[in-house]
């Protein structure tokens, strides 16, 4: 494609830099991504009784079933939170990573008929993927308000970390960052291990009760035996959930630290991830 000053405006060629994000051609597609992002928020429930209603159950549901067997059962303390607010909040986060992360991890294999017939820049799909599942956690974050609001109304000492507000959306940029570089690193490694595919849902399960969803960090320490809560501690996801509940619901402890550290740690998993992710768009087609 040239202009009038007979410019190449755009120029397929299969030589790319290691790191190639390009970000003018993305805007020059941006009714592409746009078009996908819109199709990923209407199809997701089309042709169900519910519809997006699912948004709403899913994450109260899996609050209550938390609330029953960690709380009630296996005794987890929360402080002075209720536990059904207290696992919404973390489950409200962790619903965004997980869809952010096996939406994305099947990216050349779900769209290898359309990828092999027109050009468009592939990082397009999995960042529709981060940006319509943004909206969902939306939802879900309202739904979260609401019960908060509830639970205020209802005299519970609940209090926001005022000062820590402004962390809440790097909380978000983090888990989208993170969710988004996971994906793309197992969607080109699906490409020639099929099996992975099959992993991903049991994968993401057991990486949940390794991020300190269900339970706050402290009691990890307590409970849990020394190697298992330095996995814990350590584990990026488990910093994300703990510091988002602290902002909102001002339990647990943040750590400057380790905000820092887990921030060059989500933006180290995008960049290999779209390192792979590049190298593999360029020859997938002959494997998938």
């Amino acid at each position: 494609m040239k202009t009038t000053q007979d410019k190449w405006l755009l120029e397929i060629s299969s030589k790319q830099k290691l790191v190639s994000f390009n970000f003018t051609e993305i805007w020059y597609y941006r009714d592409l991504l746009f078009l996908f992002v819109k199709r990923d928020i209407i199809t997701t429930y089309k042709q169900t009784i519910l519809g997006p209603l699912w948004y709403v159950i899913q994450p109260l549901f899996t609050s209550v079933i938390f609330t029953l067997i960690f709380n009630n059962l296996g005794q987890i303390k929360t402080g002075n939170v209720d536990p059904f607010l207290f696992n919404l909040t973390g489950i409200t986060l962790w619903n965004y990573f997980k869809q952010c992360l096996t939406g994305t991890s099947n990216t050349f294999t779900k769209n290898q008929n359309i990828f092999g017939k027109v050009y468009f820049p592939r990082v397009i799909m999995p960042l529709s993927v981060t940006i319509s599942n943004l909206v969902k956690f939306g939802i879900q974050f309202l739904i979260l308000i609401g019960f908060y609001i509830f639970y205020l109304i209802k005299g519970d000492d609940l209090s926001v970390s005022v000062n820590y507000l402004m962390l809440l959306p790097l909380y978000v940029f983090m888990m989208a960052l993170f969710g988004l570089g996971f994906g793309m690193l197992l969607s080109a490694m699906t490409t020639k291990y099929r099996d992975l595919t099959v992993l991903v849902g049991f994968g993401v399960q057991l990486l949940m009760y390794l991020s300190a969803v269900p339970y706050p960090l402290s009691e990890a320490e307590d409970k849990f035996p020394k190697t298992v809560a330095t996995l814990v501690e350590y584990n990026p996801l488990s910093q994300i959930i703990e510091g988002f509940r602290f902002v909102v619901l001002n339990v647990g402890t943040i750590e400057v630290s380790k905000i820092f550290i887990t921030l060059i740690t989500c933006i180290l998993m995008f960049l290999v991830g779209l390192v792979i992710f590049n190298k593999t768009e360029k020859s997938f087609i002959d494997t998938v």
